[in-house]
């Protein structure tokens, strides 16, 4: 069975550099969710609107045919609501493990003010937030990123027993 992967949590979790990691720990692919987004959804967020479901749907879809046609597979995708993880699960091909980066606020915000050249503005993190679904023990493993990355890696390998693929 291919492993399907998804690096989940709001703006400035750490998404792509926890699937950065993972990837070179399991050997195994790792895609940005942000290259699936339309570039009308991409401008929006760049001028500061929050997307709604109608902009998101597609985006969804996006991520779980590229799951099914790529597994194994970890992509990085925010997966805000459980709708939209359930969105997932059903077009991905096969089973999915999301992965929940949970952080407070504050120390997200101040990781995206350090970051440049995303176009994800600080100004929707709130948006964020407010959208976000935090999932439970029987859809995600949750993460908490006020630690070491070494830490995180290996909680997450830990929780996946290992390296499968």
């Amino acid at each position: 069975m291919s492993l399907r992967l998804v690096i989940m949590g709001v703006a400035g979790c750490g998404k792509s550099t926890v699937g950065a990691a993972l990837s070179e720990q399991l050997r195994i692919p790792y895609q940005d969710g942000d290259d699936l987004h339309s570039a009308e959804a991409v401008e929006k967020m760049r001028v500061g609107i929050p997307l709604d479901d109608d902009d998101r749907w597609p985006w969804l879809d996006r991520i779980a045919n590229t799951l099914e046609s790529d597994a194994p597979l970890i992509i990085g995708c925010s997966a805000l609501r459980r709708s939209y993880r359930d969105r997932i699960r059903a077009g991905s091909g096969g089973p999915v493990t999301f992965v929940h980066l949970a952080g407070d606020r504050d120390l997200i915000a101040s990781r995206m003010a350090a970051r440049s050249g995303h176009y994800m503005p600080l100004s929707l993190l709130d948006s964020q937030f407010a959208t976000l679904e935090r999932p439970g023990p029987d859809e995600a493993i949750e993460v908490t990123i006020d630690q070491p990355m070494d830490a995180i890696v290996g909680q997450v390998l830990s929780h996946l027993g290992g390296t499968p693929q």
